[in-house]
């Protein structure tokens, strides 16, 4: 594959979640949670007919996620760095629609895959990891000696594609109920008309091949209480509270591109967001044009950008973008769900005052990748109305009660390092504070930027080892919509001293828009 000279880095995220803390307003009402964590933590027809793979059979392709390992990145190089990076996500990209259009190759030759899929894909790789290297080492760096290991990619089967969860369908995380309708050999997905599977043999799922399948739903009314108290706040604490009001994108501004991770890279995501607050932010947009983006939000001075992947629910419908990049030709298909209700609002530390966000901090929370990264950097938070203060799911996507709709909640990372805007893996100069709140030595406390989105979604079934009405959040295609891949994106972007009185609003204890 030849090389992307355009900027570009991949999906990342942040920590695992060791601590929730939610404050409710019952039923349909406002809730709003903060989350600490601790420290360690072609067309469409392409993808179209793909879920009758046996569970045995291989299901997706995992690779190192090489982007982490660089954490010490020199600036004058990142721009280079990136570029490579956005190619590697496209050989992945690449490899998985091949993995996914030549099931009847693979039942015929047990060697198809390592032969024709991983094998070529690990020599491209290896191609693009020596210019990674080169690129860090030219500009007076130090690449990572372990960068050559990470070539070689493996094909992981149907039944362990669910990361940090057990095997044949039994969930590992947040105390979750299969009640009956999960297990490894009871997977079987939806074709391309939304039909079942075939006969749950552990096929891939969904509508277009990729994902969901049953094991990813759960009836929420079976879940145990997993919502732990709020930190206790101490005599400094910083109790206020800003909202601001950006409204739901009921514009339809969209696009596949990514600035944090993938700048100057188009389709850079690989899957669509939806876009609030600044209005002119794609892979393009840099800092020189941040301030002339105008805002959706009420208050004009908020030019931030806040923007995450679309829900869609697979019900055999098709959207705008079916035979789009990052839409229908890479998996995503589906009608998209705009949000009932998009929330935002800043919170304060129970520890101590927060200062102000610096002008164009980017935060990404959550990680796009957690299928075949493990879940150390999932930060996903499923619920529904009316359970919102006692279930918080990671790893399966609720199934509401009649009355109750969906809720995503994100909460960003609120400990800044002082000194930087963003880092060379969109991590280090970012992190959670832990479960009692408290900041690592080093870092300071700034204003925790919490969303919330409410959904009117159709109530998923599943019959037979199969689900109907799916909804699924958009992703890359080979992390197969999995409920932990769920992330959020953000860049401060503020005029007429608003960061300043975000800051002072929370510190003083007022509420304040």
């Amino acid at each position: 594959m030849g090389r992307n000279t355009r900027k570009r880095r991949m999906p990342l995220a942040t920590k695992v979640i060791a601590g929730t803390a939610a404050l409710a307003l019952g039923g349909g009402g406002l809730v709003w949670a903060n989350y600490y964590a601790s420290a360690h933590e072609s067309k469409n027809n392409a993808w179209g007919n793909q879920t009758k793979a046996a569970s045995a059979q291989v299901a997706t392709i995992s690779c190192p996620d090489i982007g982490q390992k660089l954490t010490d990145v020199p600036q004058q190089a990142r721009g280079e760095v990136d570029g490579e990076l956005a190619t590697l996500d496209r050989q992945i990209t690449d490899a998985y629609q091949r993995l996914a259009t030549t099931r009847d190759a693979q039942a015929r030759d047990a060697s198809f895959v390592q032969n024709s899929i991983l094998g070529p894909l690990k020599d491209r790789r290896k191609v693009i990891i020596d210019r990674i290297k080169l690129e860090i080492n030219r500009a007076g760096g130090n690449a990572p000696g372990d960068l050559d290991n990470l070539a070689n990619c493996t094909g992981t089967p149907a039944d362990q594609t669910t990361a940090g969860g057990g095997q044949d369908g039994q969930d590992g995380q947040d105390g979750q109920n299969n009640d009956g309708q999960q297990g490894g050999q009871d997977n079987g997905g939806q074709d391309n008309d939304g039909q079942q599977g075939d006969n749950g043999q552990g096929g891939i799922g969904g509508q277009a091949g990729n994902g969901p399948v049953a094991a990813d739903f759960v009836d929420i009314t079976t879940v145990q209480p997993n919502v732990p108290p709020k930190p206790r706040k101490n005599r400094n604490a910083s109790t206020g509270s800003f909202t601001t009001r950006c409204g739901v994108n009921a514009n339809g501004n969209h696009n596949t591109d990514n600035v944090i991770v993938a700048p100057g890279v188009k389709n850079g995501a690989h899957h669509l967001h939806d876009y609030v607050g600044n209005q002119k932010i794609d892979a393009f947009a840099s800092n020189d044009t941040f301030l002339q983006g105008g805002t959706s939000c009420q208050n004009k001075n908020d030019l931030s950008s806040y923007y995450w992947p679309v829900v869609r629910v697979q019900d055999g419908s098709q959207a705008f973008d079916q035979d789009a990049d990052g839409g229908g030709k890479e998996g995503n298909v589906g009608r998209i769900l705009k949000p009932l209700q998009a929330q935002i609002k800043y919170v304060g530390s129970p520890t101590g005052k927060v200062v102000p966000m610096p002008q164009f901090l980017r935060i990404i929370t959550g990680d796009a990748k957690t299928t075949t990264n493990g879940l150390a950097n999932a930060n996903a938070h499923w619920s529904c109305t009316g359970f919102e203060n006692k279930v918080q799911l990671t790893e399966q996507y609720p199934i509401c009660p009649q009355g109750s709709r969906m809720v995503r909640t994100f909460a960003f990372q609120s400990c800044w390092d002082g000194q930087n805007t963003d880092s060379a893996n969109h991590r280090t100069h970012i992190d959670f504070a832990d479960a009692n709140g408290n900041c690592k030595n080093g870092f300071k406390r700034i204003p925790q930027l919490t969303m919330r989105l409410v959904y009117d979604v159709p109530r998923p079934t599943i019959e037979n080892g199969a689900v109907k009405n799916a909804y699924a959040v958009d992703g890359f295609p080979e992390q197969l919509h999995k409920a932990h891949t769920d992330h959020d994106d953000f860049i401060n972007i503020t005029k007429g001293g608003l960061a300043n009185k975000i800051a002072n609003c929370i510190n003083s204890g007022r509420n304040c828009q």
